[in-house]
């Protein structure tokens, strides 16, 4: 009989939005559950919008009870301005599933697109049209959600590649 499926959530941390998506995983199965984005408004605060993303995190954390987080890492901008903000908005992610009791895997953006697409230089399109492909059941989605479930899928993917080497090693039973 076959291991328990995982829920995982891959997270695309941004500061006026973060995509988020959650995938049972099971071995090679992959099974859509729910994405979606969290929003704040440009107008806003920055400690208000930080606190929105936070809180609007937690409640998708309680909707959807993941047990692993997987975050993409940002890319430093040219502008250190938004580079700052970006990295808070990160900080928070990060917060909210550790406080969440989540185990927090971190991938690259290089990385994300490799295990999808098969280069790390894949444009958007090509990811979100892979997500479509290995996710039909998710439909069309928002840039932001179809980013976060690349990174969910790029979790499984290198999940289930370091169970097979465990196995393969014996160091599994």
């Amino acid at each position: 009989m076959g291991a328990s499926p995982v829920r995982l959530i891959g997270l695309d941390p941004g500061l006026t939005h973060t995509g988020w998506g959650v995938v049972d995983s099971r071995g090679n199965h992959l099974a859509f559950v729910a994405c979606g984005r969290v929003s704040t408004h440009a107008g806003t605060p920055l400690a208000a919008r930080l606190d929105q993303l936070y809180r609007g995190l937690q409640a998708i954390l309680a909707a959807h009870g993941p047990a692993v987080a997987a975050v993409e890492e940002t890319v430093v901008n040219t502008n250190a301005g938004s580079s700052l903000k970006l990295g808070q908005a990160r900080g928070v992610v990060l917060l909210a599933a550790a406080h969440g009791g989540l185990a927090v895997h971190e991938y690259a953006s290089k990385t994300v697109k490799r295990a999808l697409v098969g280069t790390g230089g894949a444009d958007k399109t090509q990811v979100s049209s892979m997500v479509q492909r290995l996710l039909p059941s998710a439909g069309a989605v928002n840039a932001d959600a179809a980013d976060a479930l690349a990174v969910a899928l790029c979790h499984a993917h290198h999940a289930a590649t370091h169970e097979r080497l465990r196995r393969a090693m014996g160091t599994v039973p």
